[in-house]
């Protein structure tokens, strides 16, 4: 009688530590933990191995395989001994919007999408070099390697002296590697930081990063996106909704894509494919947010949000309260427009920081279709998907129905396929998770007079962020002597 094997996932996010294990057959959930991480949007990364071992997964008993998914773009220096020079810095820090944009504007926006297929943002590692090389230049002249949180934990896993490697997705999401020439461009890390350093090897999809002592098999990992469409067995024509910490909108593809706006990054996935992806600042904490603004659980938030006319009585909710970076804005603030003495009601509030969301979702479905990509089904994942009034809100901006599969960690669920796929030589089947379905209403008429207000509200925004960079700029030459 063949006995069951187990294999354990690991995400690694931004607000937790979540472990799980599952039979590598069947994907049948045996165990789940979980730890926080501290806030902040620069830490030591060794609060992230200290919640990764405190939920188990350092030691990871009773499993053959392990494998890791954590938050991308998140940048880790180390010195030529393996030690942090400085605090990690987290993807959502934006220190270095104004590197991002002398990059993009060093190279062109041609030859950053020729190169790696994305233009720099403050999220990229690329850029926060760029920014340490300017504003530490002591701590810069320490950095040998730079690693992300996936990286360096499955570096850690396996003892911390062999060679650091990482996997595709993670790679395409650095600034400096190509998903088409499967490459390190050192050219672009150079022209960042000065000269180069030492980067992790990548590994493809089911290849083994090593075997720890104990004989564990470590998969390769992957970043978190990559990792939750992995999870979800996501299908073609299927675009993933993560409304997490961040909101994320992107898709699984045999091609590379190419958006010179730089609405859509062209990164890689974790089956040995292509993850077109559009990524924004704001998601859950949006709702969480307002939700604490007017005194209410998240769930009453919801309730409100339902009550409220579709249109929110005419209210525009911008969501950008940290910044944001699509549309490339670093240094927005939120934004409420269309108060009136009628229309300042809690529940109208409720309904437009949905309809924020919304908006801003159903943009992101628009750029994927501008860049030659056809969603055809939405999936909808992360702590903010369990509003059912942004899933219908969704599904009614888009046209296209809206499926929540509630109940699974999909990025852990993602890294434990993979850990299967490692021990075996085979990814799994391990069929679709059932989901409940938000169908697209028909005569909407207030789905149109609401994007455009917000689109509208945006422009005006850009414009109005425009003028005072300008005049900024006018005020620093004029004092200069």
């Amino acid at each position: 009688m063949n006995h069951p094997r187990f294999v354990a996932g690991v995400d690694s996010s931004t607000q937790s530590c979540k472990y799980i294990v599952v039979n590598a057959a069947t994907g049948a959930l045996v165990a789940s933990t979980a730890l926080p991480h501290p806030e902040g949007t620069a830490l030591d990364p060794s609060h992230w191995w200290n919640a990764f071992d405190g939920v188990g997964a350092a030691a990871a008993r009773g499993v053959d395989a392990i494998s890791i998914t954590a938050q991308q773009h998140t940048t880790i220096l180390l010195d030529e001994a393996g030690k942090s020079v400085r605090d990690a810095i987290l993807w959502n820090d934006s220190r270095a919007a104004g590197q991002a944009q002398y990059l993009r504007n060093e190279l062109g926006a041609s030859e950053w999408i020729r190169e790696v297929g994305s233009l720099p943002t403050a999220a990229h590692p690329v850029s926060k070099l760029r920014w340490l090389s300017e504003n530490e230049p002591a701590n810069a002249e320490r950095v040998h390697h730079v690693m992300m949180p996936h990286d360096w934990l499955t570096w850690h896993m396996l003892g911390a002296n062999n060679e650091p490697t990482t996997d595709r997705s993670d790679a395409s999401g650095t600034g400096y590697w190509s998903p088409t020439a499967d490459t390190y461009r050192e050219n672009l890390m150079e022209l960042a930081f000065g000269r180069r350093i030492t980067a992790p090897r990548v590994l493809g999809p089911s290849e083994r990063a090593g075997v720890t002592s104990s004989g564990l098999v470590v998969g390769a990992g992957s970043g978190d996106n990559a990792s939750t469409l992995l999870g979800l067995g996501s299908r073609p024509g299927e675009a993933v909704i993560s409304v997490g910490t961040s909101l994320t909108v992107s898709m699984t593809t045999d091609r590379l894509v190419s958006d010179e706006t730089g609405n859509v990054s062209a990164m890689a996935d974790a089956s040995g494919s292509y993850l077109p992806i559009v990524a924004t600042l704001n998601g859950a904490r949006t709702l969480t947010s307002v939700a604490r603004l007017l005194g209410v659980a998240i769930d009453e938030l919801d309730m409100l949000a339902n009550k409220a006319p579709p249109d929110a009585a005419g209210l525009a909710f911008l969501p950008y309260l940290d910044g944001e970076r699509t549309p490339l804005l670093p240094d927005a603030s939120g934004a409420l427009l269309g108060l009136t003495r009628t229309s300042m009601r809690p529940e109208n509030l409720a309904r437009a920081a949905v309809l924020g969301l919304s908006c801003a979702i159903a943009s992101a479905v628009d750029s994927l279709k501008s860049a030659g990509l056809a969603p055809t089904a939405l999936t909808m994942v992360g702590g903010g998907a369990k509003s059912l009034a942004l899933r219908q809100a969704v599904a009614d901006m888009t046209g296209i129905d809206v499926h929540w599969p509630e109940g699974f960690e999909f990025a852990a669920r993602g890294a434990a396929r993979q850990a299967a796929w490692t021990l075996t030589g085979e990814l799994p089947d391990w069929g679709r998770p059932p989901a409940r379905i938000s169908v697209a209403g028909s005569n909407l008429d207030w789905v149109a007079p609401v994007r455009e207000a917000h689109s509208t509200a945006v422009n005006r925004l850009t414009e109005q962020l425009s003028s005072d960079s300008a005049a900024s700029d006018a005020t620093s030459a004029n004092l200069e002597p």
